[in-house]
């Protein structure tokens, strides 16, 4: 499955039908996505039915997980496991939440059917910056609060009603509980960049339009849904754990919390446990804990996204390689020896009129665009051996 390609969404619904007892409860499902990372902000894994064909980015294991949040509460709210009214739902969902809107001619470029228009949608929701730049030069570029979008829909099924006042409780008591968890311990440069990840995910307030006070508490005493008092008591042991270690302060914090939501001492304990062993897993690559020089980090962004666009193209792309036999050639070459000058004119002349071919490769075009080419050549080969469509669902 190729969730940077259209289609991904009809094949995760082929690959879901055959795992009916994927859901069994809340607390399994919600489990299940603190594992992966979905409910900490920090997707590094992706649900086992889901066997991709090559290594996926944040924001694709991201776009999966939401998907899978969002079909399993469904499951369990409903009852229901049909996938069509579950994607019909989920876009209702999103439109009256006001998020997603598009333009006449973002609807004729997507296509008008649902799951091609939910795509779309999530592909936005899921991305903090949609712009070339922003994604270049950011390490992060995954919206850290999207497990909000999961209770959000959790009440939207049970009552539709005041659903983007529902958004903005939500979305102040989660900030302001960061907020708090982080003031609790003496701060680092992986706390801010915690705090500005947080603060950069925001839809339906203004980080800086906030007091943090502490009058958040008197809010969180008032009657919620378990899955919600475990999500805000998650997200405050990832503030507090980020530095790999608990001071008494912090403890005496995340215990006062759990008090606050009405959890029990062992939840309070397990949650903890939790967050110790993912960073005991994946600290060395959760994003936001990496501090890399910017030259490193575009390269490596940009990497990531000419791969997604080859792979994006790739029936495009074999297609005129297949009528280039000189530059296929001289491609293979280039992964075992160095070409000489004339050889490198000849192959970045030829790749150029491919990408004029191909609109989605535009950027190649841009000024500097040729700084592109060693990285485009770098990835190419895995496009060569054979023809593939990762969201083709086998009948």
């Amino acid at each position: 499955m190729n969730p940077s390609a259209s289609g991904w969404i009809n094949k995760f619904g082929s690959l879901v039908e055959k795992e009916q007892d994927l859901y069994t409860d809340f607390d399994s499902h919600y489990c299940d996505l603190r594992n992966t990372g979905f409910v900490y902000g920090i997707n590094m894994e992706i649900p086992e039915f889901i066997v991709p064909e090559y290594k996926l980015s944040e924001d694709e294991k991201a776009k999966i997980n939401l998907l899978h949040a969002l079909y399993g509460i469904y499951r369990l709210e409903t009852n229901e496991s049909e996938f069509e009214p579950f994607l019909e739902k989920t876009f209702e969902f999103y439109k009256v939440l006001k998020v997603g809107h598009f333009s006449f001619l973002s609807k004729m470029l997507t296509g008008s059917t649902t799951p091609a228009r939910l795509e779309k949608l999530i592909e936005a929701r899921v991305s903090l910056g949609d712009s070339l730049i922003n994604k270049t030069f950011s390490s992060v570029i995954t919206n850290s609060l999207l497990f909000i979008d999961v209770l959000l829909f959790k009440c939207y099924l049970g009552d539709p009603r005041d659903i983007r006042e529902q958004a903005k409780l939500m979305e102040y008591l989660t900030i302001n509980i960061t907020y708090h968890a982080l003031s609790s311990k003496e701060t680092n440069k992986s706390d801010e960049r915690l705090a500005l990840l947080f603060a950069s995910s925001l839809t339906f307030i203004e980080s800086d339009a906030q007091d943090f006070d502490g009058s958040y508490r008197q809010q969180l005493l008032e009657k919620r849904s378990e899955i919600e008092n475990r999500y805000f008591l998650d997200i405050a042991c990832l503030a507090v754990w980020e530095d790999k270690s608990l001071e008494y302060q912090e403890s005496e914090f995340i215990f006062g919390l759990g008090k606050d939501l009405g959890l029990k001492e062992d939840i309070i304990t397990s949650s903890l446990d939790k967050i110790k062993l993912f960073f005991l897993k994946n600290s060395k690559t959760v994003p936001f804990l990496k501090d890399t020089n910017l030259a490193i980090q575009f390269y490596d962004n940009m990497s990531k996204m000419v791969n997604k666009l080859i792979l994006r193209n790739s029936k495009r792309l074999q297609k005129e390689l297949a009528e280039s036999k000189e530059l296929v050639f001289l491609i293979s070459k280039s992964t075992i020896k160095d070409l000489t000058p004339e050889e490198k004119k000849k192959v970045q002349k030829q790749l150029i009129d491919i990408f004029k071919s191909i609109p989605s490769l535009a950027i190649f075009l841009l000024p500097g665009g040729a700084v592109l080419l060693p990285i485009f050549i770098k990835l190419i080969p895995k496009l060569l051996p054979s023809s593939f469509d990762e969201n083709r669902i086998e009948k």
